[in-house]
């Protein structure tokens, strides 16, 4: 008789992911038996200690689950959602799904914000995908005014969604280049984690290459077409003293830094996120 009980069924998804080569297996097969029980990933860990069982039904749709998951599909695509920081984003086809390490690139703009000796600061984000960052700005610093572009289309349908009713976040469909012209010259912070990667530089992780969207990726031949779009634009935008902040890749922050400098920008610095690689590099406006 076969053994139905959630750990033995949690036990053979994760080993059915790990032979697709899914990085941590346990967790994501955890995740999606709580996606498919609708429990939250310590409820499933709980059931699994009582050895509780599961019916024919969930044990069904924790199949068909994890045999998306097996072809890379992403987990958050599976589950329709991705967490940052304290919030839940709905995610899916046609929107870059937010990666932890924008969560402490986005704290350099909040902690701006939160510094800035106007009573209602501006904060934009340029090229918001999903609106991650955005909403962190919005929620997290309430009496702060942020707004935020996406170009795509299909980003910028996800991004709606995830933002209705932030009654202090202005979204708007728009190149970079000529995003809120009106706002020239108040903003205190302008962010963005723009598509970086090199057009010859195609990801290795099949979640990446395969599911994200081209447009949030590839950044022209050397990664940095959009930076040096964002230099400009956000000198514009941003008062006096404001601050950029810029996400990239961990070898890209000495060309930045270069692309900053040559415009005029004051005191450049490349900084680490919590592996220890570059990963953002900030400036101050003039």
């Amino acid at each position: 008789m076969p053994d139905t009980s959630l750990a033995a069924i949690v036990r053979a998804a994760a080993q059915r992911l790990a032979d697709a080569g899914v990085p941590d297996p346990l967790v994501d097969a955890e995740l999606l038996a709580g996606h498919a029980l609708d429990l939250r990933r310590g409820e499933v860990q709980a059931a699994i200690i009582r050895g509780d069982g599961v019916d024919d039904d969930a044990v069904e749709a924790l199949d068909a689950l994890v045999a998306r998951r097996a072809t890379r599909e992403p987990l958050q695509h599976i589950t329709g959602t991705a967490p940052f920081r304290h919030l839940e984003l709905a995610v899916g086809p046609g929107v870059f799904v937010p990666r932890p390490e924008t969560e402490t690139v986005v704290q350099y703009a909040i902690d701006a914000l939160l510094n800035a000796a106007d009573p209602a600061p501006i904060g934009i984000d340029l090229g918001t995908g999903s609106g991650a960052i955005a909403l962190a700005m919005a929620t997290e610093v309430p009496h702060a005014r942020i707004f935020a572009a996406e170009l795509s289309e299909d980003a910028h349908a996800w991004a709606s969604r995830n933002v209705a009713g932030v009654e202090n976040l202005t979204l708007v469909l728009s190149d970079l280049g000529q995003a809120f012209l009106e706002l020239d010259g108040t903003a205190s912070v302008v962010i963005s984690n723009p598509p970086y990667v090199p057009d010859a530089a195609i990801p290795r992780d099949p979640e990446v290459r395969l599911f994200d969207p081209a447009l949030a990726l590839y950044g022209g031949e050397d990664g940095l077409d959009i930076v040096r779009v964002l230099s400009s634009r956000a000198r514009d935008l941003l008062r006096p003293g404001g601050l950029l902040v810029i996400e990239h890749g961990e070898l890209q922050g000495e060309a930045i830094r270069e692309i900053l400098t040559a415009d005029g920008w004051r005191a450049p610095a490349t900084h680490r996120d919590l592996t220890l690689r570059d990963r953002a590099t900030t400036a101050l406006r003039p």
